[in-house]
């Protein structure tokens, strides 16, 4: 049976379950045989896992920035 290439964007289409039947199980097998590809996978895994508990938010200087061009813009038009 020919060993199949998975690529990253195949890794991560499986980490969050969007691949075909088809496709799940060939990973899955490969998953098992596939040193590196196991450890590319883990490390995607990690590192999804992380962003998911990121949270941001823009600076306030950010937002007052914004709501100050916001506010000349809209005097603007008035004038």
């Amino acid at each position: 049976m020919p060993m199949t290439s998975f690529t990253l964007e195949d890794l991560v289409l499986y980490l969050y379950k969007e691949t075909s039947p088809m496709q799940t199980i060939a990973i899955e097998e490969a998953l098992k045989t596939d040193w590196p590809l196991r450890e590319k996978f883990t490390v995607l895994q990690t590192s999804a896992k992380r962003l998911d508990h990121i949270t941001t938010s823009p600076r306030n200087e950010a937002i007052r920035k914004i709501f100050n061009y916001a506010r000349e813009k809209s005097s603007e038009e008035v004038q």
